[in-house]
């Protein structure tokens, strides 16, 4: 039997609200449930407006202090577009912690930002062509 779908990604934190409002306020995210688990867990599950995945925020502090390895995972978001994004971002007090790295043909690129505790976020504005189903960035 196989997996059929991804369903979210769970991120375990110290602060959950403070994360809840950067995903929220920064990504614009949507809450979709919060719930506390059977085994002590707070947990809220939010997804981006065009997507079916959650993001899974984990508050259970009796599992120990969170240690966020730096470069083994991020999640990584479609804008429409990296300089647009980048104004938001300032207009929030933050910046990219690296780019926008542009292609070369100016068809799209890349940037990066630091979520609270640690966590890296990538966003990608993509080509006109990946968008319609052609080579994706």
């Amino acid at each position: 039997m196989l997996a059929l779908r991804l369903l979210h990604t769970r991120y375990r934190l110290e602060d959950l609200e403070r994360s809840v409002r950067f995903y929220k306020e920064i990504l614009g995210l949507e809450e979709v449930r919060r719930h506390k688990s059977p085994r002590g867990s707070e947990l809220v599950f939010l997804k981006a407006p065009h997507s079916e995945e959650t993001i899974e925020l984990c508050h259970f502090p009796s599992s120990g202090p969170v240690q966020v390895q730096p470069d083994l995972t991020h999640l990584a978001f479609e804008v429409e577009s990296l300089e647009e994004f980048g104004r938001h971002l300032e207009r929030h007090g933050l910046k990219y912690s690296d780019g926008p790295t542009y292609r070369p043909d100016g068809s799209g690129g890349f940037a990066f930002i630091d979520a609270p505790e640690g966590y890296e976020v990538e966003l990608i504005q993509r080509s006109p062509a990946a968008k319609s189903g052609a080579a994706a960035y």
